[in-house]
This record gives structure tokens, sequence and C-alpha cells, in this order.
């Protein structure tokens, strides 16, 4: 298959307009001084991971517009609705300092992620497979959001958040 690269280039761009989401919110002072599990990866693992998963959104994504199949409107739908909830779930976690209300944002991001790979594989078969990873990141992210929220649940809050 010919990919089109200016068609990639709009996926690309539009996956790192919501990462950018993390530059402007990112973890601080908040982020260090809450309850963490253990299994809490580093701080500099977070934009590695996210530069791969973008480029692999990206990509599938665009295999799956220029697919020609019947299904790709609604794979590209879902496409962008797991991308509204990936831009929004930074603002409101680091934010905001709401991991409770961040963990909702991320059952509707680890849903659209899990329909877009099942979509996206019956659409393209590498697509799908492109996205797998993108699952796993986001239920882990879930399962990592559900333990600090657990924990740091009856902390106060910071002034304003």
């Amino acid at each position: 298959m010919m990919i089109d690269w200016p068609l990639f280039g709009i996926f690309l761009a539009t996956t790192y307009a919501a990462g950018a989401t993390g530059a402007f919110f990112s973890p601080d002072g908040w982020y260090d001084r809450i309850d963490k599990p253990k299994w809490t990866p580093p701080n500099w693992l977070f934009p590695v991971a996210w530069f791969v998963l973008y480029i692999c959104m990206a990509y599938a994504a665009t295999r799956v517009a220029i697919s020609g199949s019947p299904l790709l409107v609604y794979a590209l739908a879902i496409w962008g609705l797991q991308v509204a909830f990936n831009t929004l779930w930074s603002p409101v976690f680091f934010g905001l300092h709401r991991p409770g209300a961040a963990l909702l944002v991320l059952c509707g991001m680890w849903i659209s992620v899990l329909a877009m790979a099942v979509s996206f594989y019956q659409t393209d078969m590498f697509a799908g497979l492109l996205i797998a990873p993108y699952v796993v990141w986001t239920s882990y992210a879930w399962a990592l959001n559900f333990s600090i929220w657990r924990r740091n649940r009856g902390a106060a809050q910071p002034a304003g958040a």
C-alpha cells in the first residue's frame, strides 16, 4: 500500500496538537508530592512513549483513510473521538489536579481506543495492529490513574484547583 505522506502529516500534526496539552499541563510540584504506586514510570518515559504512539496512531489512521473500506468513515470518527479524550486528560489531571475526573476521561479514552483498534483492524489489519500498543498503554495509564486517585482521594486539593 502506497502511503499518502501529506495526509500522514495532517494526522501526525493532529496527534501532536493533542499531545501539546501535555506540554502546557505537565507534571509539577503537585504531582511530585502526591502518593504514587512503586510501579509509576519515571517522568522521562511519558514523552518517549507518546512520541512513538502518536506516530503509530497517525500512520494507522492514514492507512485506514486510504483503504477505501466502507468502514473507514466510522473508524476515523472513532479516531477523532479518542484524540479528543487524549487532549482532555492532561488539563484535567495535571491542570485541575483532579485524578478522579481524569479517571472518567480515561474511561472514555480507553473505550474509544479499544473501539478504534477493532474498527481499524476490520478496515486494515496492519493499522489495527499498530494501535495495539496504544490499547496496552491506555490500560496501564488507567490502572496508574486509578491507583493515584485511590491513594490520594482524601487529600486536600490545592486552592483554586
